[in-house]
């Protein structure tokens, strides 16, 4: 099986919308692809709605499982997939049933890790959050919408919430469309903070369907009109993660981490 042809395989969940595609997933794969010469950088979806849509549209994007088998079926030997996903929830199990059922079809193989996995994770998420998005909010208060999960790895939310608490900033909150906190419990937690004036941005690494609806949406639930009736002020940044280059960087180190453990095992995996 040796052979010396290097994957990495960038998994996303994936988006419908093309227009932040490849502003986003494109940019992170772009930039792992320039930062790894000599390596082969591969896009897959762990989302299979998300595949079905784009297929309906002529464009095809594998699964995680597609597309393992067919880096095995041509020759390479050492794969790292590196997810784009901000946690280690259900889609980042899915995807290592699918690496751990194809470890024996490469020499060497190694998974990255998502956004917010180990401490330090945090703490550079928190320093790539000032750097991203500090100067849009300039004097104003910030407010981060990620996704939420039944999973409970959800409690990465909660956690960063109380990391930037502890880091001195009591003007950024965390909330979550469908986990905790949510809006109810955000919009407690800044009763207090004095600040009206809010910029809210998608703790997300594509501006799909919740940034565009969820975040800035024109219906009464959407966090802008939320934050509306409530007293505030808001002003909603739709980009996605992937369109700022500190959190792509984020990406780049996790990738850079995998391929380093590689070299540190003593065999095949």
């Amino acid at each position: 099986m040796s052979s010396g042809k290097k994957a990495i395989l960038v998994a996303s969940y994936g988006t419908s919308y093309d227009k932040t595609r490849e502003k986003t997933i494109g940019a992170i794969e772009r930039h792992i692809a320039e930062s790894f010469p000599g390596w082969e950088v591969r896009r897959a979806f762990t989302s299979r709605p998300v595949i079905r849509i784009l297929e309906g549209r002529g464009i095809h994007v594998d699964f995680v499982d597609a597309a393992l088998d067919r880096l095995a079926d041509e020759g390479y030997g050492t794969v790292v997939v590196q997810p784009t996903l901000v946690m280690n929830g259900v889609e980042y199990d899915y995807m290592m049933e699918e690496v751990d059922k194809r470890r024996d079809r490469f020499d060497a193989i190694a998974v990255g890790r998502p956004l917010l996995t180990t401490s330090e994770d945090f703490d550079a998420l928190i320093e790539a959050i000032e750097s991203a998005y500090g100067p849009e909010a300039e004097d104003d208060a910030m407010v981060l919408m990620g996704h939420g999960t039944t999973h409970f790895a959800n409690s990465a939310y909660s956690e960063l919430q109380l990391r930037i608490i502890a880091s001195g900033r009591r003007d950024v909150y965390v909330t979550t469309v469908e986990g905790f906190p949510n809006y109810e419990s955000t919009l407690d937690l800044m009763k207090d903070g004095g600040r009206r004036d809010v910029v809210m941005f998608p703790l997300m690494i594509v501006a799909g369907d919740h940034a565009n609806n969820d975040l800035a949406g024109d219906e009464d639930d959407s966090l802008r009109n939320v934050m509306i009736a409530a007293g505030y002020n808001p002003r909603c940044v739709v980009r996605g993660m992937g369109e700022y280059p500190e959190f792509r960087d984020l990406f780049r180190a996790h990738a850079a981490d995998a391929i380093a453990s590689l070299s540190r095992r003593s065999g095949p995996r």
